[in-house]
């Protein structure tokens, strides 16, 4: 069983499949895009597939698929299968921003998908344009009904509230949780490879922060009412509009940070093996996998380097070395 130095168990493992997208969200990637990865530095699915064979030798049970934009990968369906028939894992889940979704939901449900979270930061299409830099939010309307219908529930939307840009939307956001069977969840933006000017009619960075205190006090209304988080809603704190189907929460990076429960590693898509989202030490699976090495030592070598917690609060934070997309959120 994989134990963090502070006894923290770890049974979660997200894997980056690629650093590519197909949207440019603002608070993720900057306007001219990144230099991509060589395909050959990127992990294979058979490569893929061991890092999760060893991750489950280990105790890890549970899998997300990240980007960039998973979607995107050409194998996708087969990585998924692949994952899902290795008997100790339990769920793999994905998040996407559901453009391709309409398409690759019931193959991806078909091979062993449990579970989507989509990226949602607008119900204005015009908005939504400008937050992903050309998103088309119909696409992701018809994702999300091909979710459904593929039964990848609980579905989760996911928004990043940004002050000046989105937080307006917040009582629209939670409605949608009144006849919808949906988890819609609030996060507080994260200074991760995004501090630079987003562009003209965009907040500067010293105005986009929002906590979830604010958030809740602008839902304070809604009367809303906490409730135990309902599987995999990992570090929300989670509530209920009384007499609504799904359920509002709010992930909280910064003001209530939740690193006492941290459960997870991550891998980029390059085959580095990261023990926490900020810190930005990193150990290769990748270089271990292609000269045939047992990976369990490098995993115990990255939970020995898991920090007690992330230090985005310091007067001088760590600094990572990659953007959101090339971490895997």
């Amino acid at each position: 069983m994989f134990i963090d130095p502070f006894g923290r168990a770890i049974t979660y493992l997200r894997i980056s499949l690629t650093d590519r997208c197909n949207l440019r969200c603002v608070y993720c990637m900057p306007q001219d895009g990144l230099q991509w990865q060589s395909r050959a530095s990127q992990l294979s699915v058979e490569e893929i597939a061991r890092v999760v064979e060893s991750a489950a030798r280990g105790g890890v049970t549970r899998v997300r698929l990240t980007g960039g934009e998973p979607l995107v990968h050409p194998h996708i369906v087969e990585i998924v299968r692949r994952i899902a028939s290795i008997s100790a894992i339990e769920e793999v889940s994905l998040t996407t921003n559901a453009m391709l979704l309409e398409r690759l939901a019931q193959p991806l449900a078909d091979a062993g998908l449990k579970r989507v979270n989509i990226s949602l930061d607008s119900l204005d299409a015009d908005k939504f344009r400008r937050i992903t830099r050309d998103g088309d939010i119909d696409r992701v309307w018809r994702g999300i009904a091909a979710a459904e219908c593929s039964h990848l529930a609980p579905l989760k939307l996911n928004t990043v509230i940004v002050r000046g840009l989105n937080a307006d939307e917040l009582p629209a956001l939670a409605r949608l949780t009144l006849e919808n069977d949906w988890h819609v969840r609030f996060i507080e933006v994260m200074p991760i490879g995004n501090a630079q000017n987003w562009g003209e009619g965009f907040p500067a960075p010293s105005e986009r922060y929002i906590s979830v205190h604010e958030m809740r006090d602008m839902l304070s209304t809604f009367d809303l009412q906490p409730v135990t988080a309902p599987q995999g809603n990992g570090p929300a704190r989670t509530y209920r509009i009384p007499n609504a189907l799904g359920t509002v929460g709010f992930i909280s990076p910064l003001g209530e940070h939740f690193c006492q429960n941290c459960n997870r590693l991550r891998l980029t898509s390059d085959g580095k093996l990261r023990s926490c989202l900020v810190t930005p030490n990193e150990v290769s699976l990748r270089d271990a996998l292609r000269s045939g090495q047992p990976l369990e030592p490098f995993f115990e070598q990255a939970i020995a380097q898991k920090p007690q917690h992330h230090d985005m609060l310091a007067a001088i934070p760590a600094v990572s070395r990659r953007g959101m997309s090339q971490i895997g959120g």
